[in-house]
């Protein structure tokens, strides 16, 4: 029996569930919420066969890039783990230390807004399209490892503009939002 009052077998049938419901947890929040070390979930899913965060993000983020029409994968800042083109896509961002200001230690803004963009750009069902406008607001600042999780949604088509509201959270609190107006460039010869 675990702290939790988990046998192993209990415990791993609920990581099993959590990891069904919430596949982008990491092996530390997994640890923290069944009150076990993180060596204990490494083994737990090393037995169970479930890879780590990095390979589950990365198999889910192929898939989603081919589905893409108006941008390469590749073009995409973070990876994206969800999309339904014209309607709504998810994308994850980890900071590093090169994208902090030196004296402050925060993240730069242009590299949340980039993963917004792109992001925005990715949801649209449209082979070319481009940014009209950009209402952004940055709400907190963002530090090194922070794992930025950016939401999409296309909110209404008029005519051939996009209008698109990204949100993006850090440990479930909004630290940015920007509501785009897309162009789609398909018609233009």
């Amino acid at each position: 029996m675990s702290k939790h009052g988990l046998t192993k077998k209990e415990r791993q049938g609920k990581l099993i569930d959590q990891l069904s419901s919430v596949p982008f947890s990491t092996d530390e929040e997994l640890g923290d919420l069944f009150q076990v070390s993180v060596q204990t979930i490494r083994l737990d899913r090393l037995e169970l066969g479930i890879p780590e965060l990095r390979e589950r993000v990365r198999g889910v983020a192929e898939n989603n890039y081919k589905k893409l029409k108006s941008i390469e994968g590749k073009e995409v800042v973070g990876e994206l783990v969800d999309i339904e083109l014209g309607k709504s896509g998810i994308s994850i961002f980890t900071v590093n230390n090169d994208m902090l200001f030196e004296k402050s230690k925060v993240g730069r803004g242009h590299f949340v807004f980039a993963q917004a963009e792109s992001l925005a750009i990715a949801v649209i069902d449209a082979k070319v399209a481009l940014t009209g406008v950009a209402n952004i607001k940055y709400k907190l600042p963002v530090h090194s490892n922070d794992k930025l999780v950016a939401k999409a949604e296309v909110i209404r088509k008029r005519g051939n503009k996009y209008f698109v509201w990204v949100t993006t959270l850090v440990r479930q609190q909004q630290v940015f939002r920007a509501k785009f107006i897309l162009v789609s460039l398909d018609d233009i010869d």
